[in-house]
Protein backbone atom coordinates (compact mmCIF):
# COMPACT_ATOMS: atom_id res chain seq x y z
CA UNK A 1 0.00 0.00 0.00
CA UNK A 2 1.19 3.46 -1.16
CA UNK A 3 1.42 5.36 2.49
CA UNK A 4 3.07 8.21 0.91
CA UNK A 5 1.60 11.57 0.91
CA UNK A 6 0.29 13.26 -2.33
CA UNK A 7 -0.14 17.28 -1.82
CA UNK A 8 -0.62 17.55 -5.82
CA UNK A 9 -4.04 15.23 -5.48
CA UNK A 10 -6.43 17.98 -5.74
CA UNK A 11 -4.85 19.34 -8.75
CA UNK A 12 -7.31 18.65 -11.51
CA UNK A 13 -4.19 18.86 -14.09
CA UNK A 14 -1.39 17.06 -14.54
CA UNK A 15 0.38 19.70 -16.69
CA UNK A 16 -0.42 22.22 -14.32
CA UNK A 17 1.14 19.39 -11.77
CA UNK A 18 4.01 19.12 -13.57
CA UNK A 19 4.43 23.46 -13.40
CA UNK A 20 4.02 23.22 -9.71
CA UNK A 21 6.68 20.97 -9.69
CA UNK A 22 9.31 22.60 -11.63
CA UNK A 23 8.27 25.98 -9.48
CA UNK A 24 8.53 23.90 -5.96
CA UNK A 25 11.83 22.44 -7.09
CA UNK A 26 13.08 25.60 -8.50
CA UNK A 27 12.14 27.55 -5.31
CA UNK A 28 14.04 24.75 -3.07
CA UNK A 29 16.84 25.28 -4.96
CA UNK A 30 16.55 29.10 -4.88
CA UNK A 31 15.91 28.86 -1.29
CA UNK A 32 19.17 27.08 -0.81
CA UNK A 33 20.71 30.14 -3.27
CA UNK A 34 19.76 32.71 -1.12
CA UNK A 35 20.79 30.63 2.28
CA UNK A 36 24.36 30.16 0.80
CA UNK A 37 24.90 33.72 -0.51
CA UNK A 38 22.77 36.22 0.76
CA UNK A 39 20.65 37.41 -2.66
CA UNK A 40 19.25 36.19 -5.81
CA UNK A 41 18.64 38.60 -8.48
CA UNK A 42 15.12 39.47 -8.66
CA UNK A 43 14.48 39.79 -12.67
CA UNK A 44 16.54 36.55 -13.07
CA UNK A 45 14.26 35.06 -10.85
CA UNK A 46 10.89 35.92 -12.36
CA UNK A 47 12.35 35.26 -15.58
CA UNK A 48 13.06 31.96 -14.79
CA UNK A 49 9.74 31.29 -13.48
CA UNK A 50 8.01 31.74 -16.54
CA UNK A 51 9.93 30.44 -18.79
CA UNK A 52 10.02 26.81 -16.47
CA UNK A 53 6.03 27.68 -16.33
CA UNK A 54 6.21 27.55 -20.18
CA UNK A 55 8.74 25.01 -20.74
CA UNK A 56 6.60 22.79 -18.59
CA UNK A 57 3.11 23.46 -20.62
CA UNK A 58 4.57 22.88 -23.95
CA UNK A 59 6.46 19.64 -22.94
CA UNK A 60 3.60 18.01 -20.66
CA UNK A 61 1.53 18.07 -23.95
CA UNK A 62 2.50 15.41 -25.50
CA UNK A 63 2.42 13.53 -21.99
CA UNK A 64 -0.92 13.72 -21.34
CA UNK A 65 -2.78 13.70 -24.77
CA UNK A 66 -2.56 9.76 -24.68
CA UNK A 67 -4.69 10.56 -20.91
CA UNK A 68 -7.30 12.35 -23.08
CA UNK A 69 -7.43 9.92 -25.70
CA UNK A 70 -8.12 7.33 -23.06
CA UNK A 71 -10.69 9.49 -21.22
CA UNK A 72 -12.55 9.94 -25.27
CA UNK A 73 -12.30 6.19 -25.74
CA UNK A 74 -13.82 5.12 -22.54
CA UNK A 75 -16.99 7.57 -22.64
CA UNK A 76 -17.33 5.73 -26.13
CA UNK A 77 -17.08 2.37 -25.17
CA UNK A 78 -19.73 3.22 -22.32
CA UNK A 79 -22.08 4.22 -26.02
CA UNK A 80 -20.87 0.88 -27.11
CA UNK A 81 -18.46 2.34 -29.54
CA UNK A 82 -15.02 0.16 -29.45
CA UNK A 83 -13.49 1.59 -32.71
CA UNK A 84 -11.59 4.29 -30.65
CA UNK A 85 -7.63 3.60 -30.32
CA UNK A 86 -5.35 5.52 -28.20
CA UNK A 87 -1.73 7.23 -30.11
CA UNK A 88 0.49 4.65 -27.82
CA UNK A 89 3.83 6.68 -28.89
CA UNK A 90 5.43 7.05 -25.76
CA UNK A 91 8.06 4.63 -24.25
CA UNK A 92 7.48 5.57 -20.92
CA UNK A 93 4.38 4.54 -18.26
CA UNK A 94 1.68 7.20 -20.16
CA UNK A 95 2.70 4.81 -23.56
CA UNK A 96 2.73 1.34 -21.96
CA UNK A 97 -0.98 2.50 -20.48
CA UNK A 98 -1.88 3.47 -23.77
CA UNK A 99 -0.63 0.37 -25.40
CA UNK A 100 -3.11 -2.23 -22.78
CA UNK A 101 -5.39 0.51 -23.12
CA UNK A 102 -5.82 -0.55 -26.78
CA UNK A 103 -5.48 -4.06 -26.28
CA UNK A 104 -8.08 -3.72 -23.70
CA UNK A 105 -10.34 -2.02 -26.14
CA UNK A 106 -9.73 -5.03 -28.84
CA UNK A 107 -10.49 -7.59 -26.65
CA UNK A 108 -13.73 -5.80 -25.48
CA UNK A 109 -14.61 -5.45 -29.48
CA UNK A 110 -13.89 -9.15 -30.07
CA UNK A 111 -15.85 -10.32 -26.97
CA UNK A 112 -19.06 -7.46 -28.19
CA UNK A 113 -18.70 -9.29 -31.87
CA UNK A 114 -18.79 -12.83 -30.65
CA UNK A 115 -21.74 -11.84 -28.37
CA UNK A 116 -23.76 -9.90 -30.88
CA UNK A 117 -22.93 -13.33 -32.94
CA UNK A 118 -24.10 -15.74 -30.37
CA UNK A 119 -27.32 -13.84 -30.26
CA UNK A 120 -27.60 -13.71 -33.71
CA UNK A 121 -27.15 -17.35 -33.85
CA UNK A 122 -28.87 -18.99 -31.05
CA UNK A 123 -31.88 -16.72 -32.56
CA UNK A 124 -31.72 -18.56 -36.01
CA UNK A 125 -31.16 -22.12 -34.43
CA UNK A 126 -34.20 -21.70 -32.36
CA UNK A 127 -36.55 -20.07 -35.01
CA UNK A 128 -35.86 -23.12 -37.56
CA UNK A 129 -37.48 -25.66 -35.10
CA UNK A 130 -39.92 -23.70 -33.24
CA UNK A 131 -40.83 -23.10 -37.29
CA UNK A 132 -40.91 -26.26 -37.81
CA UNK A 133 -43.11 -27.57 -35.18
CA UNK A 134 -45.36 -24.41 -35.16
CA UNK A 135 -46.45 -25.47 -38.49
CA UNK A 136 -47.01 -29.21 -37.64
CA UNK A 137 -49.43 -27.82 -34.73
CA UNK A 138 -51.25 -25.61 -36.87
CA UNK A 139 -51.46 -28.20 -39.74
CA UNK A 140 -53.11 -30.52 -37.01
CA UNK A 141 -55.50 -27.66 -35.04
CA UNK A 142 -56.67 -26.70 -39.12
CA UNK A 143 -57.51 -30.15 -39.69
CA UNK A 144 -55.19 -30.18 -43.02
CA UNK A 145 -52.63 -32.93 -41.32
CA UNK A 146 -54.35 -35.87 -38.57
CA UNK A 147 -52.13 -36.61 -35.59
CA UNK A 148 -50.76 -39.81 -36.78
CA UNK A 149 -48.00 -41.33 -35.36
CA UNK A 150 -45.30 -39.56 -38.69
CA UNK A 151 -46.85 -36.38 -37.84
CA UNK A 152 -46.23 -36.52 -34.30
CA UNK A 153 -43.02 -37.85 -35.24
CA UNK A 154 -41.85 -34.91 -36.90
CA UNK A 155 -43.22 -32.82 -34.34
CA UNK A 156 -41.46 -34.79 -31.83
CA UNK A 157 -37.65 -34.39 -34.19
CA UNK A 158 -37.79 -30.83 -33.84
CA UNK A 159 -38.76 -30.84 -29.95
CA UNK A 160 -35.71 -33.24 -29.49
CA UNK A 161 -33.54 -30.66 -31.85
CA UNK A 162 -34.81 -27.96 -29.40
CA UNK A 163 -33.70 -29.41 -26.42
CA UNK A 164 -30.03 -30.98 -27.71
CA UNK A 165 -29.32 -26.84 -28.45
CA UNK A 166 -30.80 -25.78 -24.90
CA UNK A 167 -28.71 -28.24 -23.22
CA UNK A 168 -25.69 -27.28 -25.81
CA UNK A 169 -25.98 -23.88 -25.14
CA UNK A 170 -26.07 -24.36 -21.04
CA UNK A 171 -22.91 -26.60 -21.23
CA UNK A 172 -20.97 -23.57 -23.35
CA UNK A 173 -22.35 -21.38 -20.43
CA UNK A 174 -20.54 -23.35 -18.11
CA UNK A 175 -17.53 -24.04 -19.94
CA UNK A 176 -17.19 -20.36 -20.48
CA UNK A 177 -17.86 -19.90 -16.39
CA UNK A 178 -14.99 -22.13 -15.91
CA UNK A 179 -17.50 -24.35 -13.51
CA UNK A 180 -18.01 -27.39 -15.52
CA UNK A 181 -17.40 -30.33 -13.26
CA UNK A 182 -14.77 -32.80 -13.79
CA UNK A 183 -14.80 -36.33 -11.91
CA UNK A 184 -11.90 -38.55 -13.06
CA UNK A 185 -11.52 -42.04 -12.50
CA UNK A 186 -10.10 -44.82 -14.27
CA UNK A 187 -11.90 -46.09 -17.49
CA UNK A 188 -11.62 -49.06 -19.67
CA UNK A 189 -11.37 -47.76 -23.17
CA UNK A 190 -12.64 -51.02 -24.31
CA UNK A 191 -15.81 -50.75 -22.58
CA UNK A 192 -16.08 -46.85 -22.52
CA UNK A 193 -16.17 -47.34 -26.57
CA UNK A 194 -18.41 -50.83 -26.59
CA UNK A 195 -20.48 -48.06 -24.82
CA UNK A 196 -20.56 -45.26 -26.68
CA UNK A 197 -20.86 -47.09 -30.17
CA UNK A 198 -23.67 -48.84 -29.02
CA UNK A 199 -25.48 -45.72 -28.05
CA UNK A 200 -24.48 -43.86 -31.06
CA UNK A 201 -25.66 -47.13 -33.42
CA UNK A 202 -29.06 -46.31 -31.91
CA UNK A 203 -29.11 -42.87 -32.63
CA UNK A 204 -28.51 -43.14 -35.85
CA UNK A 205 -30.87 -45.92 -36.54
CA UNK A 206 -33.82 -43.93 -34.71
CA UNK A 207 -32.49 -40.63 -37.19
CA UNK A 208 -32.79 -43.21 -40.19
CA UNK A 209 -28.96 -43.23 -41.34
CA UNK A 210 -27.71 -46.48 -42.44
CA UNK A 211 -24.22 -46.16 -40.96
CA UNK A 212 -22.04 -48.90 -39.20
CA UNK A 213 -19.74 -48.54 -36.47
CA UNK A 214 -16.57 -50.12 -36.17
CA UNK A 215 -14.02 -50.28 -33.63
CA UNK A 216 -10.00 -51.04 -33.64
CA UNK A 217 -7.78 -51.35 -30.32
CA UNK A 218 -4.78 -52.44 -29.36
CA UNK A 219 -4.62 -56.10 -27.86
CA UNK A 220 -3.59 -54.46 -24.43
CA UNK A 221 -6.17 -53.42 -22.10
CA UNK A 222 -6.19 -49.44 -21.64
CA UNK A 223 -6.91 -47.23 -19.09
CA UNK A 224 -7.53 -43.61 -19.20
CA UNK A 225 -8.28 -41.05 -15.80
CA UNK A 226 -10.94 -39.18 -17.19
CA UNK A 227 -14.81 -38.22 -16.33
CA UNK A 228 -16.41 -40.55 -18.09
CA UNK A 229 -19.84 -38.70 -18.57
CA UNK A 230 -17.99 -35.46 -20.40
CA UNK A 231 -16.16 -38.10 -22.68
CA UNK A 232 -18.95 -39.55 -23.52
CA UNK A 233 -19.94 -36.46 -24.29
CA UNK A 234 -17.20 -35.74 -26.55
CA UNK A 235 -17.50 -39.21 -28.23
CA UNK A 236 -21.20 -38.87 -28.86
CA UNK A 237 -20.80 -35.40 -30.79
CA UNK A 238 -17.68 -37.14 -32.96
CA UNK A 239 -19.87 -40.14 -33.44
CA UNK A 240 -23.30 -38.42 -34.21
CA UNK A 241 -21.33 -35.82 -36.70
CA UNK A 242 -19.55 -38.62 -38.39
CA UNK A 243 -22.64 -40.31 -39.09
CA UNK A 244 -24.82 -36.74 -40.24
CA UNK A 245 -22.11 -36.67 -42.97
CA UNK A 246 -21.09 -40.41 -44.11
CA UNK A 247 -22.88 -41.63 -47.05
CA UNK A 248 -25.30 -44.28 -47.05
CA UNK A 249 -23.69 -47.54 -46.25
CA UNK A 250 -20.87 -45.82 -44.84
CA UNK A 251 -18.61 -46.82 -41.87
CA UNK A 252 -17.41 -44.92 -39.30
CA UNK A 253 -14.43 -46.29 -37.62
CA UNK A 254 -13.23 -45.34 -34.27
CA UNK A 255 -9.11 -46.67 -33.40
CA UNK A 256 -7.71 -46.40 -30.03
CA UNK A 257 -4.11 -46.71 -28.88
CA UNK A 258 -1.43 -45.46 -26.85
CA UNK A 259 1.31 -43.24 -28.22
CA UNK A 260 3.71 -42.46 -25.71
CA UNK A 261 2.06 -41.45 -22.56
CA UNK A 262 -1.07 -40.46 -24.70
CA UNK A 263 -3.54 -42.62 -25.30
CA UNK A 264 -4.72 -41.34 -29.08
CA UNK A 265 -8.69 -41.82 -30.70
CA UNK A 266 -9.16 -41.27 -34.01
CA UNK A 267 -12.97 -41.50 -35.60
CA UNK A 268 -12.71 -41.24 -39.12
CA UNK A 269 -15.97 -41.28 -41.45
CA UNK A 270 -16.30 -41.90 -45.57
CA UNK A 271 -17.54 -38.78 -45.99
CA UNK A 272 -16.90 -35.46 -48.04
CA UNK A 273 -13.87 -34.77 -45.59
CA UNK A 274 -13.35 -31.25 -44.28
CA UNK A 275 -11.32 -28.37 -46.59
CA UNK A 276 -8.09 -27.52 -45.96
CA UNK A 277 -9.33 -23.96 -44.94
CA UNK A 278 -11.63 -24.71 -43.07
CA UNK A 279 -9.99 -26.90 -40.62
CA UNK A 280 -9.01 -23.94 -38.04
CA UNK A 281 -12.82 -22.86 -37.47
CA UNK A 282 -14.20 -26.26 -37.49
CA UNK A 283 -13.91 -26.03 -33.40
CA UNK A 284 -15.93 -22.55 -33.68
CA UNK A 285 -19.26 -22.37 -32.34
CA UNK A 286 -21.86 -22.80 -34.82
CA UNK A 287 -19.58 -23.70 -37.55
CA UNK A 288 -20.94 -26.26 -39.77
CA UNK A 289 -18.34 -25.52 -42.96
CA UNK A 290 -20.74 -25.49 -46.16
CA UNK A 291 -23.59 -27.54 -44.67
CA UNK A 292 -26.25 -25.64 -42.80
CA UNK A 293 -29.12 -27.78 -43.11
CA UNK A 294 -27.75 -31.29 -41.81
CA UNK A 295 -29.80 -30.39 -38.74
CA UNK A 296 -26.77 -29.97 -36.20
CA UNK A 297 -26.91 -27.65 -34.09
CA UNK A 298 -23.29 -26.68 -34.59
CA UNK A 299 -22.06 -26.43 -31.21
CA UNK A 300 -20.81 -30.38 -30.85
CA UNK A 301 -17.35 -29.74 -32.03
CA UNK A 302 -16.52 -26.76 -30.01
CA UNK A 303 -18.06 -28.54 -26.48
CA UNK A 304 -16.05 -31.53 -27.60
CA UNK A 305 -12.91 -28.85 -28.25
CA UNK A 306 -13.50 -27.32 -24.98
CA UNK A 307 -13.83 -31.01 -22.76
CA UNK A 308 -10.53 -32.36 -24.41
CA UNK A 309 -8.96 -29.15 -23.21
CA UNK A 310 -10.38 -29.47 -19.79
CA UNK A 311 -8.92 -32.70 -19.58
CA UNK A 312 -5.58 -31.73 -20.43
CA UNK A 313 -5.71 -33.52 -24.24
CA UNK A 314 -5.53 -32.33 -27.25
CA UNK A 315 -8.19 -32.65 -30.67
CA UNK A 316 -8.14 -31.58 -34.37
CA UNK A 317 -8.79 -32.55 -37.71
CA UNK A 318 -5.74 -35.14 -38.76
CA UNK A 319 -4.86 -35.55 -42.32
CA UNK A 320 -7.48 -37.57 -44.10
CA UNK A 321 -6.44 -41.07 -44.26
CA UNK A 322 -5.38 -43.08 -47.95
CA UNK A 323 -7.83 -45.57 -49.77
CA UNK A 324 -6.20 -48.62 -50.59
CA UNK A 325 -5.82 -48.77 -54.66
CA UNK A 326 -4.64 -52.33 -54.53
CA UNK A 327 -1.12 -51.26 -54.72
CA UNK A 328 0.97 -50.55 -52.16
CA UNK A 329 3.08 -47.45 -54.73
CA UNK A 330 -0.26 -45.89 -55.49
CA UNK A 331 -2.52 -45.64 -52.95
CA UNK A 332 -5.67 -43.94 -53.86
CA UNK A 333 -7.11 -39.98 -52.87
CA UNK A 334 -8.23 -39.54 -49.22
CA UNK A 335 -11.49 -39.53 -48.08
CA UNK A 336 -13.40 -38.65 -45.41
CA UNK A 337 -12.63 -36.41 -42.21
CA UNK A 338 -10.36 -37.59 -39.15
CA UNK A 339 -10.76 -36.07 -35.71
CA UNK A 340 -7.94 -37.06 -33.71
CA UNK A 341 -8.24 -36.78 -30.06
CA UNK A 342 -5.29 -36.69 -27.53
CA UNK A 343 -5.87 -37.51 -23.80
CA UNK A 344 -2.83 -38.07 -21.13
CA UNK A 345 -2.71 -41.34 -19.62
CA UNK A 346 -2.49 -40.27 -16.12
CA UNK A 347 -4.60 -37.14 -15.33
CA UNK A 348 -2.22 -33.63 -14.76
CA UNK A 349 -2.18 -31.51 -11.75
CA UNK A 350 -4.07 -29.04 -11.96
CA UNK A 351 -3.26 -25.32 -11.20
CA UNK A 352 -4.82 -22.33 -11.12
CA UNK A 353 -9.13 -22.29 -12.27
CA UNK A 354 -8.16 -26.11 -13.01
CA UNK A 355 -6.95 -26.92 -9.45
CA UNK A 356 -10.53 -24.62 -8.31
CA UNK A 357 -12.99 -27.01 -10.35
CA UNK A 358 -10.95 -30.52 -9.26
CA UNK A 359 -11.26 -28.85 -5.16
CA UNK A 360 -14.94 -28.64 -6.11
CA UNK A 361 -15.12 -32.24 -7.21
CA UNK A 362 -13.55 -33.33 -4.35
Amino acid sequence: MDILPRPLDPIWSIKLKLGILMVGSGAAGMTVFIIGIGWLPPWTTGTAVVLALLTSQVLAHGMTSPLREMTAAARAMARGDYTRRVRASSRDEVGTLAAAFNQMAGDLAEADRRRRELIANVSHELRTPITALQGVLENIVDGVAEPDLPTLRVALVQTERLGHLVADLLDLSRLDAGVLPLRREDVDVAEFLDEVIQQASVTAAGAGRDVRFEVRQHAAPLTVQADPRRLHQVFANLLDNAARHSPPGGTVLVTAGQVGDELRFDVTDEGEGIPERLRPEVFERFTRGDRTGDGGTGLGLAIAHWVVELHGGRIAVADRPLVDSGTPDAPGPPVGCQIRVSLPMVAPIPSGPALLREHKNG
